[in-house]
């Protein structure tokens, strides 16, 4: 069924919104993916503060055409049928859940991605920033690495007094 113009304009404010609140969105094909994967994998974004639309492409360019600081954005690749991702809060988050889920389902395909500077990154920079960790695997590793030198110091005060009293104990049995 086809769309109002009213319900036309409704979409494209709504993605207007979505690419200005955004940190990255991600454009992936998917060609031949089942409607039961698609579904699987809107879920699994979800879990992570994704949100996932397949959209026409004369709205998606509209509302960027639209939208402040993307006017300049290159839509020359927004063919066909489109997956557009969306996070607010994380960057590599979207690239990160569609790679993932890319390893069961070989017909997605990134096709790039628009940053929220409204720069349009290629498929292969998309596939960098999908292989980057985490914001909390980064958080994780650098509490690591400062916790360090302390675990370190604990190990070794506590192996010194295992020592003393060692000693102690061997001095008192004499």
């Amino acid at each position: 069924m086809a769309l109002t113009k009213d319900k036309k304009n409704d979409v494209v404010a709504e993605v207007s919104q979505l690419l200005a609140t955004s940190k990255m969105t991600v454009v992936t094909a998917f060609r031949g993916t089942p409607v039961k994967a698609l579904q699987q994998l809107r879920k699994e974004g979800k879990d992570n503060g994704t949100t996932m639309q397949v959209i026409k492409n004369r709205l998606v360019i509209k509302a960027i055409q639209n939208t402040e600081g993307f006017k300049d954005v290159d839509t020359s690749a927004l063919n066909g049928m489109l997956l557009y991702a969306f996070n607010s809060v994380d960057e590599v988050a979207p690239a990160q859940v569609i790679a993932n889920f890319a390893k069961t389902q070989a017909s997605l395909e990134f096709v790039g991605a628009i940053t929220a500077e409204g720069t349009f990154l290629g498929p292969d920079e998309v596939k960098a920033l999908a292989a980057l960790p985490s914001k909390a695997q980064l958080v994780a590793g650098i509490i690591n690495t400062l916790n360090s030198p302390v675990h370190g110091i604990m190990s070794g005060l506590s192996g010194d007094l295992h020592g003393l009293l060692k000693a102690l104990e061997t001095k008192a049995s004499n």
